[in-house]
């Protein structure tokens, strides 16, 4: 079995949950590092096994092998370039800025870099990247969320969209995930991860709906292809950032996990 050291860039409620889970113990994973703006003055953390290190994003990847990348998407790029000229593997999961920096994609391909993108919020990307082996014919995503986890969206603001005193759903978006992530890109990571799995951020199709009866995200995905048509809908539970569901910093732990497991179930 390898052995892993992984590093966290970012320490919201992403970043913690998967910090914790580490501190906790995961064969043959080791938390080395946590990039933060001012390692001097680092977060307070109930550690149970020796403290990471702390450090700053430039430096993170000199620590580890693996980087989680769980920071704004503004620093996205900052995180990603040094991990994979290094040659080492990141989990991405602001999957909408590597839209807008895709040339990390080969400059991975030329240092033997790997980048992960892990199921996040949504599901059935296994299913979607089996059917890609194939032929796609259309890719449909609806996503309704609270009202809260959508205001201060950019694409809101400049196109001076008010949800905050709505009483019933409204459509405020329907787009593709590469237009979807500039002007909500704290909230559609998940439309682009399933383009990316499907048939691009340009062909796919997505609609946001703000809903104020809601609790919870919830997501639906429509595939129709020459293999299967199928549908998928998961209503994910907040984490302490309402933007963020619960399964999100789980499906990076089982990414982690999977780096080195005796098993691996799905594609």
């Amino acid at each position: 079995m390898n052995s892993y050291r992984v590093g966290i860039a970012g320490f919201g409620a992403i970043g913690q949950a998967v910090a914790q889970s580490l501190d906790a113990g995961l064969p043959g994973l080791t938390l080395s590092a946590v990039a933060v703006r001012d390692p001097n003055a680092p977060p307070a953390f109930a550690w149970t096994q020796q403290a990471p290190t702390f450090t700053t994003i430039d430096a993170l990847h000199e620590h580890c092998d693996v980087v989680v990348e769980c920071a704004p998407a503004a620093v996205f790029r900052n995180i990603a370039e040094p991990v994979l000229r290094a040659g080492k593997k990141m989990v991405v999961l602001s999957s909408g800025a590597l839209l807008r920096h895709d040339d990390l994609i080969e400059l991975a391909r030329q240092h033997q870099g790997q980048i992960l993108v892990p199921s996040g919020a949504i599901l059935g990307l296994d299913a979607i990247t089996a059917a890609a082996e194939g032929v796609i014919h259309s890719v449909t995503m609806i996503t309704r969320k609270p009202v809260r986890g959508l205001l201060g969206a950019p694409y809101l603001t400049d196109n001076n969209i008010d949800i905050a005193d709505i009483t019933e759903p409204r459509l405020i978006f329907r787009g593709s995930p590469r237009e979807a992530a500039i002007g909500f890109p704290a909230n559609l990571n998940v439309a682009v991860s399933v383009s990316l799995a499907g048939i691009g951020p340009d062909r796919t199709t997505l609609e946001i709906w703000a809903d104020p009866s809601l609790e919870r995200n919830i997501h639906r995905v429509e595939v129709v292809s020459d293999s299967a048509t199928f549908s998928m809908e998961i209503q994910n539970i907040p984490s302490a950032n309402p933007k963020t569901g619960r399964i999100t910093a789980q499906s990076v732990i089982a990414a982690l996990r999977k780096l080195n497991g005796p098993l691996r179930v799905g594609t």
